[in-house]
């Protein structure tokens, strides 16, 4: 058995699974295993898996305390506007809520409608003639108190999903938009690494000995730049997009965002 999946797996470039799959369905008889192959799109697929995927979308489901959120790629964004592939992202959006795995590799080898989501997305990009690659996947539970929302940008390139702790669900879907336009890097300041924070204190300091600051003032105007770089980054000391007049944490009040997935696709 072994073997044959050996064999057929070179002649086709299929990954094992369908591979074994293929042979199971047709008796363990190789070309018969091949032709199920080209029919599913896989073979096919192959061919094109050294083509840049570089459009695509991003599409989330949300479902009381669960959610989960996936980007899939194509070659263009004429595709990433098909009604198939469209309906293609959503299911496997869907799928992925019903897996609950955050693990991309996991992910292609659950169900989705009697075959494996890695075979549904080769057998798509066999039936739509581009390369597809289901490159995230991310699966977010909120506990009691919580509560989850997500947002995709119009252009289906952006896709968020938050968890907030306290607040409604219009906070929440506040927050997953705003996270969507100012692409915060992280929930607080804690989480920012200090060698990182050394390293601009110390190229902020060395610009501002540069210009001619004064050796005495030097160190409250980094201690001010490093302030700024906590309010670029930091969600909740972000301006909030719709309300610069208040950070995000004024926003929020005693509501408190306790995580966030931002997926983005660069064409």
């Amino acid at each position: 058995m072994m073997e044959a999946i050996k064999k057929v797996r070179e002649l086709t470039g299929a990954g094992m699974m369908d591979v074994k799959k293929a042979l199971a369905d047709s008796g363990n008889d190789e070309e018969k295993a091949i032709a199920l192959l080209r029919e599913r799109g896989i073979v096919k697929a192959s061919k094109k898996s050294d083509r840049e995927a570089k459009e695509g979308l991003v599409r989330f489901v949300v479902d009381g305390n669960k959610a989960a959120i996936v980007e899939v790629n194509s070659e263009t964004d004429f595709v990433a506007r098909n009604s198939d592939f469209q309906a293609l992202v959503q299911s496997l959006a869907q799928a992925a809520l019903a897996a609950g795995t955050s693990d991309v590799e996991a992910f292609k080898n659950t169900d989705l409608n009697g075959e494996t989501v890695g075979t549904a997305v080769a057998a798509a990009a066999g039936k739509i003639g581009e390369n597809l690659v289901l490159s995230r996947v991310a699966y977010v539970e909120a506990a009691e108190g919580e509560t989850l929302a997500g947002y995709v940008h119009s252009n289906g390139k952006i896709g968020v999903l938050v968890r907030v702790a306290g607040g409604s669900e219009a906070h929440a879907k506040d927050v997953a938009l705003h996270v969507a336009a100012e692409r915060p890097q992280y929930m607080s300041r804690d989480e920012v690494d200090s060698t990182d924070i050394e390293k601009e204190r110390e190229i902020l300091t060395n610009k501002a000995l540069n210009e001619g600051k004064p050796q005495q003032i030097v160190d409250k105007i980094v201690s001010g730049q490093i302030g700024k770089f906590y309010e670029e980054k930091v969600l909740p000391e972000q301006k909030f997009v719709k309300d610069n007049s208040m950070t995000v944490a004024q926003y929020l009040g005693d509501a408190a965002v306790k995580q966030f997935v931002r997926f983005e696709i660069s064409s």
